[in-house]
Order: C-alpha cells, then structure tokens, then sequence
C-alpha cells in the first residue's frame, strides 16, 4: 500500500517553495512536483487556481478498482497539499502516445479558461485533451523567441496552439506563419491570436502537413529571419505524407529550415525524444548549440524533459 503521507508532505512543502518563487518571478502556470516520491510517479502542474496531475505510465500493474480508489486518494491528497477545491484536481494516465494520439480528446469536454504567462494569454483545458494547450517546459524558449523577434518574419512549424507565434508578435515580428495539420488546434491558434489582440492579417494560420508546406515554400523561394520547429517524437496521422520518425527526419527537416532562413536567420528545434541523438555529422554545414540546459525551466525536477538547439548558418 502507498504511503500518502509521503505524497502529501512533499507535495505541500513544494507547493510552498515554488509558489513563492513563482510569485516572485510572475508566473501562475508553474510546476510543483515532478516524479519527487517514486511510488507516485505523476508530475502537478499549477494553472492559475488549478491543478493538472498526470500518471506516467512505469509498466507497474494495479487492479482497476484498486487503481482506481488510489488516484482518488492522489487527487483528495492534491486538494489538501495545494488547497483547491477537489473539482479543480484534474487527473490524467499518461501512456505512451503515438500517432494521432496528442490530437484525441479524452473523453471529458473539460472546461476552457485563460491562463496568463510572460504578459500574454492562452486558453487553456486540463481535461478535454492529452495535452493542456500550452507546454510549461518551453516557457524560457518563448521568452528567448520574443527577445529576437523585432522586426523578423517569423515561422512556427508542428504549431500545436500556436504560443511561440503570441511570443513572436508580442515581441514585434513584422509577419508569422503558423503551420499544423490539426484543424482543432489551428482553431485554438485563432483563439489565443485573438486573445492577445494579434493582427490576423499579418499573422496567418496554414493548416498543411509541415514536410509538404516546406516543398511548396522551398519551390515558392519564401524566406523567413526566425523559424521554431517543435514536432512530434513519431506521427503516422492520415493527414501526412508518410510516418513523421523525428530521429531519422530531422536532418532533412532542419535542412529545408536552414534553405529558408535568411542568412543571418535563425531557427529554434525542439525534441522531447528522451533517446534522441543530433546528426552532428548531416547537420555539419551548420553551427547548432545546444541550449538545452538554459531553456529547461528552474521548477522542472526532469532536466531532460526537453532538448533544444538554436542552429544558424556557419557563414553569416
């Protein structure tokens, strides 16, 4: 049997500790415990006056009523620790997604609210979806975006809602594109452009598979100064040309990138592939730091829970 006090206790000293500092730092969406007690393997996340936990799945096997009554004690030892109310508990087994499976609804419709971060807003859902719509892990890289953006034509490949585009604009980019295969989250796109005031003239969504928009802008000779490309670790959707495998496709789509960039031009590649190696040798006309490190956010215990290279031409 679980020890809950475990649970409970550290939960509510995080709760303290980054509540405090996400005070401090101005933030509302925030993490506050990431795999710290193994016997219960989920990560919390705070959105404003919610809570998202998430199971990950470790291969260790439950009975279905007895799993059952033990997220329930998870969830009512969440309230206690972060003292919410238990209909703001939000409680998700996290397995292992492939495919379409990032763009399944749950099964719950959940409920829409806006969440706040670095000055702008997003719509959120902790329930409706695998996904909530916006990727705390990624808050530094948005950040960094909108540092560069003044002025430059921006680019947001595998776009899932569209954040680093809110980023981009905030931070005076003269023109984006925002490109993903789901209508359901080129709507939320729309809904957070809207949200933040965007000019949607200037700011335009294209609902493509990302390799046949880079054909078609490759053959159209379009050039971008900025380009964030985040895409799924494997997709086999009905809506691709083929299987999206981010280890074998990366050269060639960070390749297409870099023909798009002008030449003092940048591009941000994101994986969360836990087993995913850089093709230095493929890549070699290029220069790709590894940013990882600096991108991870302070209250991510999972140092690895992303990896990011900032990659530019070697000659420019």
């Amino acid at each position: 049997m679980s020890d809950f006090s475990a649970f409970l206790n550290r939960l509510r000293k995080n709760a303290r500790h980054w509540g405090k500092w996400a005070r401090r730092q101005g933030i509302s969406c925030y993490r506050v415990y990431d795999r710290d007690v193994p016997e219960f393997p989920l990560a919390v996340d705070i959105y404003h006056d919610q809570a998202h936990l998430q199971e990950f799945d470790t291969g260790w096997q439950m009975p279905d009523d007895e799993h059952a009554a033990w997220v329930e004690t998870v969830r009512e030892n969440a309230a206690e620790a972060l003292e919410l109310p238990l209909q703001h508990i939000t409680y998700k087994l996290r397995a292992r997604q492939r495919g379409e499976s990032q763009y399944e609804k749950s099964g719950t419709a959940g409920e829409d609210f806006v969440a706040e971060e670095g000055g702008h807003r997003f719509v959120v859902n902790l329930a409706a979806y695998l996904d909530t719509g916006l990727f705390l892990d990624h808050r530094i890289t948005r950040r960094m975006v909108q540092e560069r953006a003044a002025g430059k034509r921006f680019l947001n490949l595998f776009a899932y809602t569209g954040s680093f585009t809110v980023y981009a604009a905030a931070g005076g980019a003269s023109s984006s594109v925002t490109v993903d295969m789901s209508n359901t989250y080129q709507d939320w796109s729309l809904r957070n452009f809207e949200l933040n005031g965007m000019d949607l003239k200037r700011h335009k969504l294209v609902r493509a598979d990302v390799f046949t928009f880079l054909e078609q802008a490759l053959a159209a000779g379009e050039k971008f100064d900025l380009i964030v490309m985040d895409p799924p670790s494997f997709s086999n959707s009905k809506k691709m040309q083929g299987v999206l495998d981010v280890q074998r496709d990366h050269p060639s789509l960070i390749k297409s990138c870099m023909a798009l960039l002008t030449p003092d031009g940048e591009l941000f590649f994101s994986t969360n592939l836990r087993s995913f190696k850089l093709d230095a040798s493929a890549l070699a006309p290029f220069r790709a730091q590894d940013i990882s490190v600096q991108t991870v956010p302070e209250d991510f215990r999972n140092k690895k829970i992303h990896y990011c290279w900032l990659i530019k031409n070697l000659f420019r």
